[in-house]
């Protein structure tokens, strides 16, 4: 029976590959990764991120300055098409996958309430 449902996954897997949603979400991830800007920016949060973090931990504040650079980078990121793009086809594949998700628990409430007992 686990093999017919890795089968099934497998399949599952495929289709939502070919959905619009996931081809318009893998073309914006590949028109952010060829901008050169917004990776960059987008390397600078991290680690910006990260220092913030660190001072954090060690009950530190951030500087102002510091503050400000992650505040304006985060902005500029926020404020460009191509990232825009990529957050509206997230979102977009993100309801396809709860659309999937809530199949899947229907499906599973419908099994656990069946009498019929399957081979395993």
């Amino acid at each position: 029976m686990m093999e017919g449902i890795t089968e099934r996954a497998h399949d599952l897997g495929r289709q939502i590959s070919q959905t619009d949603e996931y081809q318009a979400l893998h073309r914006a991830r590949a028109a952010l990764n060829d901008d050169r800007e917004i990776v960059t920016q987008l390397n600078r949060i991290v680690e910006l991120e990260s220092e913030i973090t660190g001072m954090a931990q060690r009950g530190e504040e951030p500087g102002e300055e510091l503050r400000k650079e992650y505040e304006e980078t985060f902005n500029e990121v926020q404020s460009s098409p191509i990232y825009q793009r990529l957050v509206a086809a997230q979102s977009n594949f993100d309801k396809i996958l709860m659309r999937v998700n809530e199949e899947i628990s229907r499906g599973m409430e419908a099994g656990a309430q069946s009498r019929i007992i399957l081979p395993s």
